[in-house]
């Protein structure tokens, strides 16, 4: 007998399905939100343990689908793809799923951090688990009710039939499945019978952002909640001696005054009363160390590279001999300099502290450690503390850091009032935790025009290369290779900028591998194809990239782009880096313009696995080759006396719209396990930029930004 996709309790009932803490599947039926206060459950809630799991998973009565996204979304797409995984198991219609971003949960979900291109790579087996394993304890509810096998049953939209025809939907087993047994082991789908993985879904906040709803942290507002502008030391390495605020509390709208560490937050009815009462504060600071500078930064970065003090990451061979009896050695010193992160929407966060709990609200890359630090710094258990995250107007490392989160709850402490802390713009680059400057020193040996020998030294603000990058590529191609690192501390504030470490890295080695290509006059394609197949067969474990994939996303960008057979006033630029783990290569083309060199097309070839959802993947590529053209062409902030020396957009160059070229995005076709977007196709842009200028130019540019170092009237041809 048929049945009907409906079900006779309330319309808000729905499904639960969700991961224990301890990695096992539980369902559950929530009559919680039910719409009429006499409805009785149908079964027995003292049965189910809400506070043992977490819900991934709600299904109405109509088979309409919530799906629970838990990782910060900072628009890289997770709040699309990682419910895309969801879907595609539970095998439902994706415009039957409705998305909701999770709060933070610590308990019941796992890794809850948006930093590392790490969020799919993480989720793709325990998301598509939740979602196979949900499915098929409706299936077993089916079967249990039709008196038949599970085996004989077949899912499709959200809708159950076996061979008699029968028919039920979701919502109709719902009760049943929440109280079977959670199956240990259940069967995920073949790639090949994928309908929403590989299928580009378009962001499931997209309506609400362009017809400007409430998404993001600068949205957020409760009632009684005061705006808070903070001033701080204007310096790095100045201290608070002394404020006056008669002025600030006569400007209409401003409340208080308070004072913490050495800074001073004004709270007002509203952030133009705020900032306008931060501007008419008089304070009095003293230097507590040393005013730092660009200048005393280079001499000190020169003098690193100069010295011989080094940790040394990596060593293969005798690089000290085969320096020696080289034929020739290549060696270059590249640098980079500071950069802010520069969000669209400034640093914010919401706080209410009171007795009982403290309620967290807005844009953080990193909720968990940021609940705990904001815990221990007010004496108070992390049970007290609940955090909702916001969707984020970028982030790119900055908000992993939660300073302006722990902000906001101090002030709400001390005001005892709910607070939300904005950023202006100048707050937000002068106030920054910034990429450091950094100099690389790198080195080639040439023996009987074969490359023996190499040695990378990096002189870095505050932190050097993790253990990973040293096993990057070229390491595992060069018998002889060897990566020193050493760094100068400074109290300039430092941290991870998009693709950490490699961001600069890419562009350095690769502009230097091109110059080695010369100077052993071989082909720069097949100089890096060469040296992959050193590689292949490798029982090096500590090697990250595969030499294979390289090779693939090498042969699909020379495929793609027209290498080497351009129409004449084309120059081209090549690059391949792994990071992330993922495989990009990518080829600039620019052309001149008054004498000024111009990027018009950048053609990027990427291995990232299946890729979940090919419209957000495509929008992650562009921006990451937008980003690292822009920072890489023109990005710079400098220091004088411990002050950066931009604070807004007038005096700190972005790329500009007419600044942005075409970009060609070609994904190499596998059925491998998904890897990270957000930032892999930053690093190697910047060398591809450098090299297609030397082409057009005969300039090798070894300083970013470039188009600060560059001298137009270099020009050959």
């Amino acid at each position: 007998m048929k049945t009907s996709n409906k079900i006779n309790f309330s319309r808000r009932a729905f499904l639960q399905t969700s991961t224990l803490a301890s990695g096992g599947m539980l369902i559950g039926f929530n009559l919680f939100t039910a719409c009429k206060e006499d409805v009785k459950p149908p079964i027995d809630l003292s049965l189910l343990n809400y506070n043992d799991f977490n819900a991934f998973i709600k299904i109405s009565d109509e088979g309409k689908v919530t799906i629970f996204s838990p990782n910060p979304e900072i628009g890289q797409g997770v709040k699309t793809s990682m419910p895309m995984l969801i879907a595609e198991e539970l095998d439902v219609a994706w415009d039957d799923v409705h998305v909701v971003q999770g709060a933070l949960d610590t308990k019941n979900y796992s890794r809850q951090v948006a930093g590392g291109s790490q969020s799919l790579r993480h989720g793709w087996e325990p998301l598509r688990q939740t979602g196979a394993t949900a499915r098929q304890m409706l299936v077993n509810a089916a079967a249990t009710r039709w008196g038949i096998l599970p085996s004989e049953c077949k899912t499709k939209n959200g809708v159950i039939t076996n061979s008699n025809g029968d028919i039920l939907g979701y919502g109709d087993v719902a009760i049943e499945a929440a109280q079977l047994e959670v199956p240990e082991e259940v069967a995920l789908k073949d790639p090949k019978d994928f309908t929403i993985i590989g299928q580009g879904k378009s962001n499931v906040d997209i309506d609400e952002i362009i017809t400007g709803k409430p998404l993001f942290g600068l949205d957020y507002k409760v009632e009684g909640m005061q705006y808070a502008s903070i001033l701080r030391p204007p310096a790095f390495g100045q201290k608070l001696v002394s404020f006056d605020d008669t002025a600030t509390r006569g400007v209409n709208g401003v409340n208080d005054v308070i004072k913490f560490g050495d800074k001073v937050a004004v709270l007002a009815n509203n952030t133009w009363a705020a900032m306008k009462g931060k501007k008419a504060l008089k304070a009095e600071w003293n230097q507590d160390s040393q005013a730092e500078s660009t200048a005393l930064h280079d001499e000190k970065l020169m003098a690193i590279l100069n010295g011989d003090t080094f940790d040394t990451r990596r060593e293969d061979g005798d690089v000290k001999k085969a320096f020696a009896e080289a034929d020739t050695v290549l060696e270059r010193t590249y640098e980079t300099p500071f950069v802010p992160h520069n969000c669209m929407e400034p640093m914010n966060f919401f706080a209410h502290v009171s007795t009982n709990k403290i309620e967290l609200v807005g844009p953080i890359q990193t909720p968990a450690g940021t609940a705990s630090r904001i815990a221990k710094m007010l004496g108070r258990d992390e049970s007290e503390v609940s955090l909702e995250m916001t969707r984020m107007g970028g982030g790119f490392g900055r908000r992993l850091y939660g300073d302006f989160a722990l902000e906001a709850a101090e002030v709400s402490h001390l005001a005892k009032k709910p607070v939300k802390v904005v950023f202006s713009r100048e707050d937000d680059m002068t106030d920054g935790i910034y990429r450091p400057a950094i100099k690389y020193r790198i080195a080639a040996s040439i023996k009987d025009g074969k490359l023996t020998g190499y040695h990378l030294k990096e002189a870095a603000i505050n932190s050097n290369m993790y253990g990973l990058i040293p096993n990057f590529f070229p390491a595992g191609a060069i018998e002889n290779y060897k990566v020193d690192t050493a760094n100068y501390k400074s109290n300039i504030t430092t941290g991870a900028w998009r693709a950490p470490y490699t961001n600069v890295l890419a562009s350095c080695e690769q502009s230097f591998f091109d110059e080695l290509a010369e100077t052993m006059q071989v082909d720069r394609i097949q100089l890096h194809k060469d040296l992959l197949e050193k590689v292949k067969g490798t029982t090096d474990e500590q090697i990250q990239y595969s030499p294979e994939r390289l090779q693939g996303v090498i042969d699909l960008v020379v495929d793609k782009s027209n290498w080497g057979n351009t129409k004449e006033g084309v120059y081209q630029g090549f690059a391949v880096y792994y990071c992330h783990n993922t495989h990009v290569a990518e080829i600039a083309d620019i052309e001149m313009e008054n004498g000024y060199p111009v990027v018009k097309k950048v053609t990027c070839a990427v291995d990232c696995g299946i890729v979940v959802n090919p419209l957000g993947a495509n929008n992650q590529v562009v921006g990451g080759v937008i980003d690292g053209i822009g920072h890489s062409m023109y990005g710079e902030l400098t220091f004088e006396n411990g002050m950066p020396q931009s604070n807004n957009f007038n005096s700190y160059q972005l790329i500009r719209m007419h600044q942005t070229p075409q970009v060609d995005v070609h994904f190499v076709k596998n059925n491998l396990a998904p890897t990270g977007l957000g930032e892999p196709t930053l690093p190697p842009v910047g060398g591809a930029i450098a090299n297609a200028i030397y082409a057009a130019t005969g300039q090798r540019l070894l300083k970013m930004p470039y188009m600060k170092h560059y001298e137009p009237q270099k020009i050959i041809g």
